[in-house]
């Protein structure tokens, strides 16, 4: 008797990977305050909580390595760019704390961020000495880098820039059962254009360096690739479109939110979304939410099957509000809403990086609430709207665009006004000394970038008019009272009983005839150069006629808080007046 043994097919390999990706931290350690807009039939509930951070996502990254392990998954965590800038804790500590919280998260790369940059070369090269991970910036062109300069970063050991010889970025390696993943960093090549590198640091194009690599790759035999990069979600589908062959694209600069949260009132987007059979992942900003995908791919390079999002990590407790009482039933239903919702977490939190971050860095934030900036003599009291108490409106919000015309004017560019929204400033200042901690954490919390710009009359009349009409529901549906317009050497008169388009009555510009301040009717027909902050001049809230402006030009090296902290440092006081540059007569007879 004989037996045949038949051969079984062989078993196909899986190319199984977990993903975990952020982006655009900017320095939030802590936890970040969200608000969600939640919708149930006959009200409105908005929702505030805070998320993320990084001993929450600490928490996190550990249980994703320990399901990859139990699941036989390769596991890669990875960074976006932008680590630096945005909190007291990268103004106090630069990039030293960014350093040491990151390594504790453990990620296997980071890609170079613009802001890594700002400074120049010499913070990026304190950065390096500190990580325990590559940073990669596969097309900065270090070849011609002065050998003598001190701040030296070619042939770091923790750096995968550009390799000239080749022309290709230099790559990690990692396993992948029985392959191996490529992974290479791309960063934008106009940095040199809105960051602050060496002028010996060049930046190679980034397109035609990752079509290079990718190429060397698949000679090499390598088919799976993940590009991280910091070029911005347009610029990243732009990248899958014209180089083939790219298996992942791991985002970061445009902020952008991928996933479902319409039912939280944010961003509706694909996770993961396909261009050229490659899979773009971005994650949000401020280390509010982890990405987290399961992919699997062929043998190919090839995206198969990819499943996950981008997961908020929320405060067990949370506030409700509404125009009307909000009861206990709403609060049962939106935690029900929320405990079901695929992509949101809860705060479990790493205990040795919350208490790294108590202990080591904190109580430096805490002593900024003693680094006094100047002495205000009397209460300043910020409302949006001009009133029968404030008929000029808010008495902080002046000050504030005074400082955004001086500071810019500093810095050599000769604006005419300065326009700000009421929005963008959140309290008022009380008598007293006022401390760093207060200015950044509580009068301007939004490290808003600042933005120059050259725009004729006629727009100026438009924007102001279209602004306050938002702002106070006049004959059009409102965006809120943020959208008012505070200014400084643009004097506005807005009668809200005229008819549309006739309502700002008279527009004056502050110009210096010898030596002496003037105000001049502004001539609809000649052009006028003005900064405002980047949500301004985006042209939301009723500012969409600043569009129109000639040109746009961001300012760098300066934002909105710290325009304000470097003005009030040098006066010391705010005891003067500044005259009333916001006339006001409400549509409301009564006002």
């Amino acid at each position: 008797m004989t037996t045949t043994l038949s051969k079984s097919a062989p078993t196909e390999v899986q190319y199984k990977l977990k993903l975990a990706h952020i982006n655009d931290t900017h320095s939030h350690f802590d936890a970040n305050r969200i608000q969600f807009t939640i919708s149930h039939p006959q009200k409105e509930l908005t929702l505030y909580s805070h998320t993320g951070g990084y001993a929450r996502i600490a928490y996190q990254l550990e249980q994703a390595r320990q399901k990859a392990k139990a699941a036989q998954q390769a596991f890669l965590f990875l960074h976006g760019g932008d680590s630096f800038q945005g909190t007291l804790y990268f103004n106090e500590f630069k990039g030293k704390a960014n350093s040491d919280l990151l390594n504790m998260l453990k990620p296997d790369a980071m890609v170079l961020g613009n802001h890594e940059i700002d400074a120049g070369n010499e913070p990026v090269l304190d950065f390096l000495n500190d990580i325990q991970f590559p940073l990669m910036a596969g097309n900065m062109d270090l070849s011609h880098e002065c050998p003598e300069k001190s701040a030296r970063l070619a042939n770091h050991r923790n750096l995968l820039d550009f390799a000239a010889d080749t022309q290709t970025a230099k790559v990690l390696l990692k396993p992948l059962a029985d392959k191996q993943i490529a992974i290479f960093g791309i960063t934008l090549d106009q940095m040199s254009e809105i960051a602050g590198p060496d002028e010996d640091t060049h930046f190679v194009n980034a397109i035609a360096t990752t079509k290079r690599t990718v190429a060397l790759l698949k000679d090499a035999g390598i088919e799976h690739i993940i590009v991280l990069s910091h070029l911005g979600v347009d610029q990243d589908r732009v990248l899958a479109t014209e180089v083939d062959g790219i298996s992942l694209i791991v985002g970061g600069h445009s902020h952008t939110l991928q996933g479902d949260f319409s039912e939280l009132g944010l961003s509706n987007m694909p996770y993961g979304e396909r261009i050229n059979h490659t899979a773009i992942l971005h994650a949000g900003k401020y280390a509010e939410t982890l990405g987290m995908a399961d992919i699997t791919f062929d043998a190919a390079g090839k995206v198969t099957q990819l499943s996950g999002g981008n997961f908020f990590m929320l405060d067990q407790q949370f506030i409700l509000q509404a125009s009307d009482d909000v009861s206990p039933q709403d609060y049962a239903k939106v935690r029900e809403q929320l405990q079901t919702h695929p992509l949101i977490l809860w705060d479990e939190e790493d205990s040795q990086v919350q208490a790294r971050i108590s202990h080591k860095y904190r109580p430096s934030l805490d002593a900024l609430n003693h680094k006094i900036l100047a002495f205000v003599p009397k209460n300043l009291v910020h409302t949006r709207l001009p009133s029968k108490a404030l008929p000029h409106g808010s008495e902080i919000a002046p000050w504030v665009s005074r400082s955004m015309y001086q500071e810019t004017r500093e810095l050599g560019i000769n604006v005419d006004f300065a326009l700000h929204n009421a929005g963008g400033v959140r309290q008022s200042l009380d008598k007293g000394d006022v401390s760093l901690a207060e200015v950044l954490g509580r009068i301007l919390p939004f490290d808003i970038p600042l933005v120059a710009y050259e725009i004729q009359g006629i727009y100026l009349f438009q924007m102001l008019e279209s602004a306050i009409n938002a702002a106070t529901n006049n004959s059009v549906i409102g965006t809120g009272a943020g959208s008012f317009p505070y200014t400084y050497g643009l004097k506005y008169f807005y009668d809200g009983k005229q008819p549309l388009g006739e309502r700002i009555i008279k527009l004056e510009v502050l110009t210096q005839i010898d030596g002496t301040d003037c105000w001049l009717a502004v001539n609809p027909e000649m052009f006028y150069k003005g900064v405002s902050s980047s949500y301004t001049a985006a042209g939301k809230e009723g500012y969409y006629p600043i569009l129109q402006a000639k040109w746009h030009k961001d300012i760098d090296g300066i934002s909105l808080p710290l325009a304000f902290t470097r003005f009030i440092s040098k006066v010391h006081t705010l005891d003067e007046m500044i005259e009333p540059q916001v006339h006001y007569t409400s549509h409301h007879p009564q006002l």
